[in-house]
């Protein structure tokens, strides 16, 4: 059975009715830029076929009822209308609460609905699952109460949710990707003033994302941590964010910096002008400056940005030894754990799969959960 059926069947098990509309919405994988777009920069993340469901039916009156399937079969009741507040032990409906909260304070009139959620985005693993919770229930409410929201909107609002109710700073990028994906294709997006830029995939090559299932426990505090580390890199150069200060400012000046703050500087200067040039090498098939662009990608977030695991590193370095220059591969999402992404030729997965499989669970005593796709489609209404 599949994900959609499962949130519909699931939905008339509990409420007793049908639903009257599932919105599916995308996880992501960032192909390059990480880290740069709560610097205003440029990231390029592709949808993916694994994606968040939610199934939804109006109701009389404010009550807004939540089925979370995913997590025990856990439920979540609140009020519209009203003040939100954190609720004492669930972090998940968090999400749901923030994203409401954020559209009653634009001023959207919403109403009462019953509400299930299922999906297949890996939790945990870096991939947005937070994200495409967030798009999906805003792009939820945005139909079931005719709010006519732009889907940068959408992005936006979720973006909102997560910084001041879920209180974890993330940048545009996640929500942008899940709001706004392009099947076939990557968006390049600048992070100052969201424009995309398309960039096709080849249908020759895969997207394999490898979660090194290392819990990502240190996220949120060095997320925030690195965060400020930027920021004050950026007030060190009085520049408004790092997007502005290029690699000759940069290398002119780094003597004159923190130290720690001047390596992580250097990450984002850097990662920024990678990120436009892969977007020519993704345009163009250019493999070799792909690998090559992703190879010092993944080096800079472990020598100056410091995300990286060992667990992470050896997985990096045993799919490297195999793809060589015909791909690419780096570590992908805030860091500290989660997956590796590589860019493969769709005859080398199985190649590239089998060393995985026979090496990397012996070097780390963890084994790995190994998800292959093709750039999806961002949020989208699947009726009844």
């Amino acid at each position: 059975m599949n994900t959609q059926s499962n949130a519909r069947n699931a939905f008339l098990s509990h409420y007793g009715r049908d639903a009257d509309f599932v919105v599916k919405a995308p996880g992501r994988v960032n192909l390059i830029g990480e880290h740069t777009d709560y610097n205003d920069g440029f990231v390029l993340p592709c949808a993916i076929e694994y994606a968040t469901y939610i199934a939804v039916a109006p109701r009389t009156g404010s009550t807004v009822n939540v089925l979370a399937l995913d997590c025990n079969n856990e439920i979540d009741s609140f009020e519209l209308g009203q003040v939100l507040v954190h609720h004492p032990s669930q972090s998940w409906s968090n999400y749901v609460r923030g994203v409401v909260d954020e559209l009653q304070k634009r001023g959207h009139q919403l109403t009462g609905c019953d509400i299930c959620i299922t999906g297949n985005v890996p939790q945990g693993a870096g991939l947005s699952s937070s994200a495409a919770l967030e798009v999906g229930i805003a792009f939820a409410f945005n139909h079931l109460c005719d709010l006519f929201i732009e889907r940068k909107e959408i992005a936006v609002i979720g973006q909102a949710a997560e910084n001041n109710f879920v209180g974890c700073n993330c940048g545009i990028m996640d929500q942008l990707i899940s709001a706004c994906g392009q099947q076939g294709q990557a968006l390049g997006i600048d992070c100052q003033s969201l424009d995309l830029i398309e960039v096709s995939i080849n249908e020759g090559m895969t997207i394999m994302m490898i979660n090194s299932n290392v819990k990502r426990g240190l996220v949120d505090s060095e997320y925030n941590l690195r965060r400020e580390q930027c920021y004050a890199g950026a007030e060190a150069f009085s520049k408004p964010s790092l997007r502005h200060v290029s690699i000759e400012e940069y290398e002119a000046n780094k003597a004159q910096l923190d130290e720690q703050v001047a390596k992580r500087v250097e990450h984002i200067v850097y990662e920024n002008a990678r990120t436009l040039s892969a977007m020519q090498a993704f345009t163009n098939n250019d493999i070799a400056t792909l690998s090559r662009l992703m190879t010092q990608s993944h080096q800079s977030m472990r020598d100056l940005f410091e995300i990286t695991t060992a667990e992470i590193d050896t997985l990096v370095s045993i799919i490297d030894s195999v793809l060589g220059d015909k791909g690419g591969v780096r570590m992908t999402g805030g860091g500290f754990g989660g997956c590796v992404v590589a860019f493969v030729p769709n005859c080398m997965v199985e190649e590239v799969s089998a060393a995985i499989e026979a090496k990397y669970q012996q070097q780390t005593g963890i084994k790995e959960t190994i998800y292959t796709s093709v750039p999806s489609a961002g949020v989208s209404l699947i009726r009844a």
